[in-house]
């Protein structure tokens, strides 16, 4: 446990005192991101207030969350574990791909950043790597990160051939980054979320610690590898969005950007895919799944029957439309969501108990 909780505070410090250094940094080189403007045929709701708002601040994110897993381990003097590295692998990566977004919001003023192929490669070839890393690294008793069944609560009988198993996890990595990136659209919104959804892990690792088949095999024990080393790192990453929600929330200082969205959304289908609670994610990040289904709602709607579903999508911004004020949306957003996450943590004690 003191694993977890140094994780968690050293990510908060680092994040609290950083992100205002990173702030000046941005501010005084310019880097702000384009702003969406209203039109007549496309109606927008009113930004123009959060124009020069710096962006690419999901660099204070990542930084507060690789800080406090290594120092961590130096000051424990303990080996991070391969289960946590692979996370931070796609975490990194998909920054990455967020970083080249971002590059031309801010530098090119495109507001729409990279063309939606270019960007669903990037996602592709990092999601797709990590899926084939996870079934490597065999711990002491021949645990591997992730295995080819698709889990719920832990495995289920429904075992994929490691081809469609890649898919399976290129899918999830997918749907959980754009799902967190569509939700990033007001101050403070998905960095609450995922804050929610990424101590709802923490609690996890460390209840799976606690039951590991390592030290209580049993019919009710977990296979995980590693879920002390989880919660450690979902630790540092509800730090980290903790803390940088005190500069995110309305009005916001900085944007978390694509570098911010696309990372937490990569990290947060890792746990699920590492901590086996693949299926447990539609609650977990049950706010992410809203705004995605408000998105392909819209969008099936408009193609078969010709009309608009919402006045806009994503969801949030739906309810812009109809006038209500930002911080009203973002807090009754983040009920939902710690609705969503309680119903996911209940589902999964309720399986153990039953178990």
């Amino acid at each position: 446990m003191k694993l977890v909780v140094a994780s968690g505070v050293i990510s908060v410090l680092v994040v609290f005192i950083g992100t205002p250094l990173l702030i000046k940094l941005l501010l005084r080189r310019g880097y702000s991101q384009a702003i969406r403007v209203s039109t007549e045929a496309e109606p927008y709701p009113e930004h123009e207030g959060k124009r020069g708002t710096p962006s690419m601040g999901g660099v204070a994110i990542i930084t507060g969350v690789v800080i406090a897993y290594g120092l961590t381990h130096l000051i424990f003097w303990t080996p991070p574990s391969p289960s946590a590295l692979l996370i931070l692998y796609l975490m990194l990566g998909l920054a990455a791909v967020g970083v080249a977004d971002d590059y031309l919001k801010i530098f090119k003023q495109r507001s729409t950043g990279l063309r939606a192929r270019t960007k669903l490669i990037g996602q592709a070839v990092i999601a797709l790597s990590f899926a084939y890393l996870a079934l490597q690294f065999p711990n002491a008793i021949g645990e591997t990160p992730a295995v080819t069944a698709v889990s719920f609560i832990r495995d289920t009988p429904l075992v994929l051939p490691v081809a469609l198993y890649v898919l399976w996890i290129w899918f999830l990595v997918t749907a959980s980054t754009n799902g967190v990136n569509l939700t990033d659209g007001l101050d403070g919104l998905a960095t609450g979320a995922a804050t929610m959804t990424f101590g709802a892990y923490v609690l996890i690792g460390v209840w799976q610690y606690g039951q590991s088949c390592f030290f209580t095999p049993g019919a009710a024990c977990y296979p995980t590898a590693s879920p002390l080393d989880l919660a450690a790192l979902a630790a540092a990453c509800a730090g980290a969005c903790f803390a940088f929600l005190w500069y995110n929330a309305a009005p916001a200082k900085i944007f978390m950007g694509d570098t911010g969205s696309l990372a937490i959304g990569g990290a947060i289908a890792g746990f699920a895919v590492i901590s086996r609670t693949e299926l447990l994610l539609a609650l977990l990040g049950g706010l992410f799944v809203l705004v995605s289904l408000s998105v392909i709602g819209q969008v099936a709607s408009y193609k078969v029957l010709h009309r608009r579903m919402l006045l806009m999508a994503p969801l949030h911004h739906h309810f812009e439309m109809k006038g209500w004020p930002e911080v009203n949306i973002v807090v009754r957003f983040w009920i939902v969501q710690g609705m969503c996450v309680a119903l996911g943590l209940t589902i999964f004690y309720a399986e153990w108990v039953r178990a």
